[in-house]
C-alpha cells in the first residue's frame, strides 16, 4: 500500500486506463497545457500527446457534443469539467443525448463516457458555483452517478466508470483533492453501485455521500464521546442505488438519519428515505430524518455558509432525536 493524494489517484486511473486501450482520451479546460485546473492531469500530455490529452475551448456544450459523437464512434472518452456548476452548458449533451442513446438506437449505440469534475460547495465561491447535483443527473435514466470520498475510491471508481458501456458521472469536490489515502499497489476496481460502511454501530444509521461525510465523521467522533454508536453508510453510488446495504443497517439499528449537501427539494435524502420506508417500515423504531443544505442559493459570507450546511451539532442533535426514541 502507498499514501497517494486525491488528485494523484485520478491521473493514475486516467493514465493507467489510456496505457490499456488506445481509445481512451482525456479532453476538457485545461487538461493538457495547464495540468489540469486542479493538475489531476498532470504529466498526462508529455506522455500521451496532444491527440489524447485536448484543451477545449470554454464550451461545454461544444465539447461534450464532440465526446459523446466520439464515444457513438467507439471511442471511449473521459470529459472533465472544471466544474459541474459550468456542466449545466452541457446538460442537453448529457441528458438528451449521452444518456438516451442506447434506448434511442434499439441497442445499436453504446455511449461508454466518463464525465467528471468538481461538485457542490468549496468555500467561498457563490451560488453559482456551489451547487450539487447528484440529484438532478439521478434523475435521469441511462447515467449512472458516483461519489468518490477517498483517494482508493476515487482510482478505483474511474476505472470501472472508463470501462464501462454506459456514461458514467464522477462528483468529486475541489475541497478533496489535496486529501490523502492509501492505495494498493497494483491494479484493483472498486465496483459501481456498491455502498460502503465506513463505520460501525447500533445506535443510529447515517446514510451520507461525498465531502459532507467529514462532518458525518467528526459529528460520530463526538457521539462516541456520549456512549452513541452510530453506523455510517456511505452510498459511494448514487444511481443505481445500493439499498440492500442501508436496509441491512437499518435492521440493526432501526434509526435512520440521512446528511447531504444538496437542496431538501427532491434530493438523494428523499429518494431514500422513501424507498427505506416502503421497504424497510417495520424496520424503522423512529422517523427518519434528514439534514441538507438550506432551501436557499448559496451564500458568499463565511458565516452564512456554515448556517446553510449540516454542522457537527446538526447531526448530532438529529441522531439524538431519533436513538432516544422508543
Amino acid at each position: 500500500m502507498r499514501e497517494v493524494q486525491f488528485r494523484e489517484a485520478v491521473r493514475e486511473a486516467m493514465s493507467e486506463e489510456m496505457r490499456r486501450d488506445e481509445r481512451v482520451f482525456l479532453m476538457g479546460e485545461e487538461v493538457a497545457e495547464y495540468n489540469g485546473a486542479y493538475k489531476a492531469s498532470k504529466g498526462m500530455l508529455e506522455e500521451f500527446g496532444a491527440r489524447r490529452v485536448i484543451d477545449t475551448p470554454i464550451a461545454e456544450l461544444g465539447f461534450s457534443g464532440i465526446a459523446v459523437g466520439a464515444a457513438m464512434n467507439g471511442l471511449r472518452p473521459i470529459v472533465e469539467f472544471m466544474t459541474w456548476n459550468f456542466a449545466i452548458l452541457a446538460a442537453d449533451q448529457i441528458i438528451n443525448h449521452a444518456a438516451k442513446m442506447l434506448q434511442m438506437s434499439g441497442g445499436q449505440y453504446h455511449v461508454p463516457i466518463v464525465f467528471r469534475g468538481p461538485n457542490g460547495t468549496a468555500g467561498q465561491l457563490g451560488a453559482t458555483h456551489s451547487q450539487s447535483f447528484e440529484s438532478m443527473y439521478a434523475s435521469i435514466p441511462g447515467l449512472k452517478v458516483v461519489t468518490p470520498f477517498t483517494p482508493y475510491e476515487a482510482k478505483g471508481l474511474l476505472k470501472s466508470a472508463i470501462r464501462d458501456e454506459d456514461p458514467v458521472l464522477i462528483m468529486e469536490s475541489e475541497q478533496m483533492y489535496g486529501d490523502k489515502g492509501m492505495i494498493p499497489e497494483g491494479e484493483y476496481l472498486v465496483p459501481i453501485g456498491k455502498a460502503n460502511v465506513r463505520r460501525t454501530g447500533d445506535a443510529c444509521t447515517i446514510v451520507s455521500f461525498g465531502k459532507i461525510l467529514k462532518t458525518v465523521h467528526a459529528a460520530a467522533d463526538e457521539l462516541e464521546k456520549e456512549g452513541i454508536e452510530v453506523e455510517i453508510i456511505d452510498l459511494v453510488t448514487i444511481r443505481p442505488l445500493d439499498l440492500d446495504t442501508i436496509i441491512e443497517s437499518i435492521r440493526k439499528t432501526n434509526r435512520l438519519v440521512i446528511v447531504e449537501e444538496s437542496f431538501p427539494v427532491a434530493s438523494i435524502s428523499s429518494e431514500v428515505a422513501y424507498r427505506v420506508q416502503r421497504n424497510a417500515f417495520d424496520f424503522l423504531d423512529a422517523p427518519i430524518v434528514r439534514l441538507c443544505q438550506s432551501d436557499t442559493p448559496f451564500a458568499f459570507s463565511p458565516t452564512l455558509i456554515d448556517e446553510a450546511l449540516p454542522q457537527v451539532k446538526d447531526i448530532m442533535e438529529a441522531v439524538k432525536s431519533v436513538a432516544y426514541v422508543a
